[in-house]
């Protein structure tokens, strides 16, 4: 049993209060380690942790929720690869085109139209070779399918390129440690900002998949390539590959200033160049593919109440503003590149501490924490309108990406300071409209009955979220 200690938290943001110490594990050195040892966390290197950010192998092979305590969180969930494996992911969103086809007719299927055409090799090979030839003079994108930071990727235009390929043996059931591959329609027309190729890295907090419930970050960023887009040479690497892995090795590359633009920049030129109403279809049909993607996997996806999952979905814009998902990655990079990325990251991870909630600084029914939107809970979450906001409807998806977060530290601090008049009244004996959980047996059963009481009532209607106790 892990002996409890209390500390004073060294983040600004707590309010100075009392909090138990919270054990963490980890062997990364980065942003997150910086992060966690602010929050006065106490680093171990046993198995008296509380809070582990593992890697997916550790996941994979050791992970068992019944041997960890009530509290205990780490960073995977052990079924991630469904999503972040590239043939996993195709072959989901397939059975997810199939089932609302067969349940709400073709139609429906359409809103999965948002991955270029893609198939598994070597067992989609047949297939394959049908569509190459149903496509004279398209170009052809290889991937390893457990591959990151741009490693193995290369193009292809003849059929014979990709024979030879198969002769070399990189794929195939004869070896298994070699890398299978999937095989992506390349995208001919991608936005170009100042001629440059870029996509965009989007961050998704997801804290259960039963009931599917996830958190949206309001920044993100795009990643450009150094040299001027162009189809004339397809083994450039620094002209077809954004990843900053592949970028910064260019003999051009600056370091103080990386590659990157912040999505709330991104946001701002599309605005300008091509006016409010294009962008936000562009964000709202972004929004579409992470939904669809998050509830394809969610059959298949173990979720267990100690996991959860910081995902970085990778996203790239054509010239008609379509935006298509490449990859979901499962350990987005969290190391700076520069001062401004260790800035964006630190603030992302410090709110991400704040949602999970395992020191418990916070409430609980909170709709925004710092950067993070809470965008759905068994359902999507709708906030109102603010004043001076046109629109017919009452209330707007909770979605912000590109948003402002210039107010997050602001936001957090009254975040605490709500928690602290809780604890306050709580402690006087004052009633309270709502009990969030999570202090005391007591208040938990209560809330529960409040609950219960609530639906005999039929005002618990729906998978929506209430949008009237919003906190900003």
């Amino acid at each position: 049993t892990t002996t409890t200690t209390t500390t004073k938290s060294n983040n600004d943001n707590s309010g100075g209060s009392l909090q138990p110490q919270i054990r963490f594990r980890t062997h990364f050195v980065n942003s997150v380690f910086d992060v966690m040892t602010h929050l006065g966390w106490l680093h171990v290197d046993d198995d008296s942790w509380d809070f582990y950010w593992c890697d997916v192998g550790w996941i994979r092979e050791s992970f068992d929720g019944r041997a960890l305590r009530d509290h205990a969180r780490v960073c995977h969930f052990p079924t991630h690869y469904e999503l972040t494996r590239k043939d996993h992911m195709a072959k989901n969103l397939k059975k997810m085109r199939r089932r609302l086809e067969r349940d709400e007719g073709k139609g429906a299927g359409k809103k999965c139209e948002f991955m270029p055409e893609t198939f598994w090799l070597p067992h989609d090979y047949s297939i394959f070779v049908e569509e190459f030839k149903r496509r004279p003079g398209s170009v052809w994108i290889m991937k390893p399918v457990g591959s990151a930071q741009g490693k193995g990727i290369f193009l292809i235009t003849k059929l014979n390129e990709l024979m030879e390929f198969k002769r070399d043996n990189r794929f195939g059931e004869k070896d298994s440690s070699k890398p299978a591959y999937i095989v992506q329609r390349y995208l001919p027309n991608p936005y170009l900002v100042g001629g440059k190729k870029f996509d965009l890295r989007i961050y998704v907090l997801v804290t259960s998949y039963q009931p599917l419930t996830f958190w949206l970050y309001r920044e993100g960023f795009a990643r450009f390539s150094q040299h001027p887009f162009s189809m004339e040479d397809l083994s450039n690497a620094f002209v077809h590959l954004t990843n900053v892995a592949i970028q910064k090795t260019a003999k051009d590359y600056d370091k103080s200033k990386g590659c990157k633009w912040l999505m709330s920049q991104v946001k701002r030129y599309i605005k300008v160049m091509h006016g409010a109403e294009a962008c936000d279809l562009m964000l709202a049909e972004m929004d579409n593919i992470i939904i669809t993607s998050l509830q394809a996997v969610q059959p298949v996806m173990f979720s267990d109440k100690h996991c959860f999952e910081l995902y970085g979905y990778d996203i790239m814009i054509d010239n008609d503003l379509k935006p298509w998902l490449i990859e979901v990655n499962a350990s987005p990079s969290l190391t700076a590149d520069t001062a401004s990325d260790y800035k964006f990251k630190y603030g992302m991870l410090e709110d991400m501490f704040t949602v999970l909630n395992i020191d418990e600084r916070r409430c609980g029914d909170e709709l925004r924490v710092g950067g993070f939107d809470l965008m759905w809970k068994n359902g999507p979450v709708y906030i109102p309108f603010k004043e001076g906001t046109s629109g017919s409807s009452t209330s707007v998806r909770n979605s912000n990406l590109g948003g402002d977060i210039s107010d997050r530290k602001e936001n957090l601090l009254r975040i605490h300071a709500r928690l602290r008049e809780y604890q306050s009244k709580t402690k006087d004996g004052a009633p309270l409209a709502s009990h969030p959980p999570g202090f005391t047996k007591k208040q938990r059963g209560k809330s529960a009955k409040e609950k219960k009481s609530k639906r005999q009532d039929g005002t618990a209607k729906g998978n929506n979220i209430s949008t009237t106790t919003a906190t900003t």
